[in-house]
């Protein structure tokens, strides 16, 4: 087939030189020549195109180069000619890929053209679909909300809604075995195509049928910025996305307008991604002319981000917030400020991601994100921590292994390697080799005396209970229209911390009554944080879970000790 369809790209060809040369001579007498030059072009070609080494042969002869041989394309093209059992050709090139990837590094990866989006969406900072967020609430796709503005709040869903059917297709029922990717994939499509959706709404006698065309649905990065107190702001990045600087920065805009002398900026569990989204957030605490990150690799020349003189909080203290799962872009920024001895960081050690990846897409939709540098801190740390190429799985279980050495606890237990010792301008000593160590440890509370409300947290109950609550109270809780209403007039009444704990009791979990009073305000809180968040947002969640945040509450009490410099 590839053969017939250069001979037609040459045919075409041809016939436009015959209609040219058609005014100056008679056309016919060439007609059995261009027959002719078409048949030996597509024999010519045919036989190029004929097995790998013909084909290597053909290139040497005519090129003079070296013939090219890929070992990798001839087991697989030996494999499916001939082995015993049909085999999928996709499938084999896949595992053949992903097995170079498992001999490199673990942040080198093949991704296939059915996860493509999936993985590439949030970093692009918008998605096609129907505009919800949706939990899988009993074998059934339950709307938690939908996005203002996006298509599903436009026909008339809302939170509670169950979707029953999607198309003609029943989508419920323990038959289907519904899972988050089933979903997304139903959902999600094309901008301007349309899914036809049967709702079970609460209350609502018969089932109700919208039609939803889908659209661009914006992905955010910042989950809220908000003001503590009269001059300290609060900004939560979960991701570096392309729009995460257009975020960051409207929301800085906003909280200076709103008195902001100090921000605390929240990076935890924060998984990275785009390294220019890192730069342009940095560069806006710095002043002009120090260095924000480096690069190099084998192949990779070295390039420097230098600060500019546009930040517009060089003047604006700082406390970073990290954990061991901040990683990638989002050690980026903490290591920028901390080497330029800007601000203080808060937390635990960070992941320990110095690796850049670049990403290439293949014709048929999969792409390759390979590791083509390293990057390196203004003093010229690399935070890389080390792995072990036949144990990737060690490599991200890492964070546990800090657990179980006590490190989460103890930060004396926490080894550097005395040859990865940096000093920053102002005479700070800092280390390479596995993450950011912050300035000011806060360690991971192992709270015995709260005990009953570790296990219920941990086991996700009580964002269970809420989620239930919710649901069964929709009415009540529409008075709530803002947060500062929501904080003021919601509370969780005693007989609700009595029906949690016995819903706690029917999934196994007892408790004595001491430890269920000990750890009864720290509930209340957490619960009303799920349900405030179930009905406004992660606007919300946060200005209540922060009342029993450990690394919070001490970023809090730092700043607020801290000169303000005006």
């Amino acid at each position: 087939m590839a053969c017939g369809g250069l001979s037609i790209i040459i045919f075409a060809s041809s016939t436009k030189l015959l209609v040219m040369t058609k005014r100056q001579r008679n056309y016919r007498v060439y007609l059995p020549i261009a027959f002719a030059l078409v048949l030996i072009s597509g024999i010519i070609l045919g036989y190029l195109l004929q097995g790998t080494a013909r084909h290597n042969k053909a290139v040497s002869f005519l090129t003079g180069s070296r013939p090219v041989y890929n070992k990798v394309d001839e087991v697989i093209r030996y494999v499916e000619n001939n082995y015993v059992d049909s085999v999928n050709q996709t499938h084999l090139e896949t595992d053949a890929i992903r097995g170079m990837m498992n001999d490199l590094d673990p942040h080198s990866e093949y991704i296939t053209a059915a996860e493509f989006n999936a993985l590439n969406d949030p970093l692009r900072g918008s998605f096609q679909g129907i505009g919800i967020s949706f939990s899988i609430d009993r074998d059934t796709i339950m709307v938690v909300n939908t996005i203002p503005g996006g298509p599903s709040q436009k026909v008339g869903l809302m939170a509670g809604d169950r979707i029953v059917k999607v198309n003609d297709t029943t989508f419920c029922g323990p038959k289907v075995h519904l899972t988050n990717e089933m979903a997304m994939h139903k959902l999600k499509g094309k901008k301007g195509t349309k899914v036809h959706v049967t709702i079970y709404r609460r209350g609502v006698p018969k089932l109700l049928h919208f039609t939803i065309t889908r659209a661009v649905i914006p992905i955010k990065s910042l989950d809220i910025a908000y003001m503590v107190n009269k001059q300290l702001g609060y900004i939560k990045l979960n991701k570096f996305s392309a729009t995460t600087y257009e975020e960051f920065d409207k929301a800085v805009r906003k909280l200076k307008k709103e008195g902001m002398k100090k921000l605390i900026l929240d990076l935890r569990d924060n998984p990275g991604g785009y390294l220019e989204a890192a730069i342009r957030v940095a560069d806006e605490f710095l002043p002009k002319g120090k260095i924000i990150v480096f690069t190099k690799g084998l192949h990779q020349p070295k390039r420097i981000a230098y600060s500019t003189s546009s930040g517009q909080l060089k003047h604006t203290d700082v406390a970073v917030l990290i954990n061991e799962g901040t990683a990638s872009a989002a050690e980026i920024v903490t290591g920028a400020l901390q080497d330029n001895d800007i601000g203080v960081v808060i937390g635990r050690r960070s992941f320990g991601k110095g690796l850049v990846q670049e990403q290439i897409r293949f014709p048929d939709g999969s792409a390759l994100r390979l590791t083509v540098a390293r990057y390196y801190t203004p003093t010229g740390r690399c935070i890389q921590k080390p792995y072990k190429k036949d144990d990737f799985k060690a490599y991200y279980a890492e964070a546990y292994r800090r657990y179980l050495d006590g490190e989460m606890q103890h930060p004396d237990s926490i080894k550097f390697n005395k040859k990865l010792r940096f000093v920053t301008p102002d005479g700070k000593v800092v280390y390479g080799g596995g993450g950011i160590m912050p300035d000011i440890f806060v360690p991971l509370a192992v709270d015995t005396l709260h005990s009953f409300y570790n296990i219920l947290a941990n086991k996700g109950l009580i964002y269970q209970f809420a989620f239930n609550y919710t649901d069964n109270h929709r009415k009540q809780l529409e008075r709530f229209k803002t947060f500062k209403s929501f904080n003021k007039g919601f509370r969780m009444s005693d007989k609700e911390y009595r029906d949690l704990v016995a819903y706690a009791k029917s999934k196994g979990i007892t408790q004595s009554q001491r430890k269920v009073n000990l750890s009864e305000n720290k509930i209340k809180i957490l619960f009303k944080a799920y349900v405030a968040r179930n009905i406004l947002g992660e606007k919300g969640f946060f200005p209540i879970y922060h009342k029993i945040d450990p690394i919070f509450l001490k970023a809090v009490q730092v700043m607020d000790s801290r000169h303000v410099n005006d």
